[in-house]
């Protein structure tokens, strides 16, 4: 039973092992939340097993070695001999030890159990690889995801178990890419399902209503060594800044076809849009480097990911740390 075991344990630890190896080296598109529910599955499975039966035959293996101990040294004790070699103790412990494919899942388990938790239902890690969200969000910023606060959802799946709060126009969205899901991407949610929202001449409007806006001294992105137009736009009450550049026309070029795309007008001055229920409107702060909703279409609520709203590491700037939101 322990070699066959053993031998199990290795092909599934080998699987592991490939898929991550194939993944990193991009010969498969790696699914980390399938991974880590796959493992936390895996070993949960041995974790009850390593409960229910393998420890408990190592224990009664173990009282036997004692039991058979106890026995000699009392038989050795009635032909006289006062003195026993061998340390029962240490024997004992060796027996209860857990064999190295235990310990490498069942040992695991509280560990994975806790990580599987913690990033699928509380709080996900992200990294920004882009500057689509600058000046809120620079490259490299390290963020924290909250995932409960538009619901609890099913890992993997992404089906909503609980519903919680509904987005707002304003809020700072990780979400699945709608063209490529297994994809995540980062935008601020600008319009609600019914929303009529346009951006005309480098302008937002929703339903009508220009988004205000107050001019601040432009930016520079030392990234990009330029220098771009910042203003502070106000929506619902909640104020964050955007960048516009120049030297980039109003129109949007290349703009994808994408379901409800017959609810958008596209013109040389931008677009309006109208977002159909279930889907929201999100664009990048800096506007005109920004791949949203302007091109690629609505988010369906289903492809929700979180809400983000912290900082906590950016190595290449100790000072980006803190709240955004």
């Amino acid at each position: 039973m322990p070699a066959a075991m053993g031998a199990i344990t290795a092909l599934v630890l080998a699987a592991f092992v490939g898929y991550t190896l194939a993944w990193y080296t991009g010969a498969v598109e790696g699914n980390f939340a399938l991974l880590l529910m796959l493992a936390t599955g895996v070993t949960g499975v041995y974790w009850v097993a390593e409960k229910l039966v393998f420890l408990p035959r190592r224990r009664q293996a173990a009282d036997r070695l004692v039991a058979e101990h106890n026995a000699r040294k009392e038989a050795l004790l009635k032909q006289g001999f006062s003195q026993i070699e061998g340390d029962v103790e240490v024997a004992r412990q060796q027996m209860l030890a857990q064999p190295w494919w235990l310990d490498w899942t069942a040992g695991l388990f509280p560990v994975i159990l806790a990580v599987f938790v913690l990033r699928s239902f509380l709080f996900e890690p992200f990294k920004i690889p882009s500057g689509s969200m600058i000046p809120t969000l620079r490259v490299g910023d390290l963020i924290l995801v909250n995932k409960f606060h538009y619901g609890i959802r099913m890992p993997v799946f992404n089906t909503k178990l609980l519903a919680n709060n509904a987005p707002q126009r304003g809020d700072v969205m990780v979400f699945r890419y709608p063209p490529q899901p297994s994809l995540d991407y980062i935008k601020r949610v600008v319009g609600l399902p019914g929303d009529e929202v346009s951006y005309l001449n480098k302008t937002l409007s929703i339903n009508g209503q220009p988004v205000p806006k107050v001019a601040q001294p432009d930016f520079f992105d030392g990234d990009t060594m330029r220098y771009s137009r910042q203003f502070q736009e106000t929506l619902d009450q909640r104020s964050y800044n955007t960048l516009n550049d120049d030297d980039r026309p109003a129109f949007v070029p290349g703009a994808a076809e994408f379901p409800f795309n017959d609810g958008c007008r596209y013109s040389v001055e931008g677009v309006v849009c109208k977002v159909p229920e279930g889907h929201y409107f999100l664009m990048g702060d800096n506007r005109d480097n920004s791949l949203d909703s302007r091109y690629w279409g609505f988010v369906p609520e289903a492809n929700i990911v979180g809400r983000a709203f912290f900082v906590w590491m950016n190595f290449g700037d100790l000072g980006r740390i803190g709240s955004f939101d």
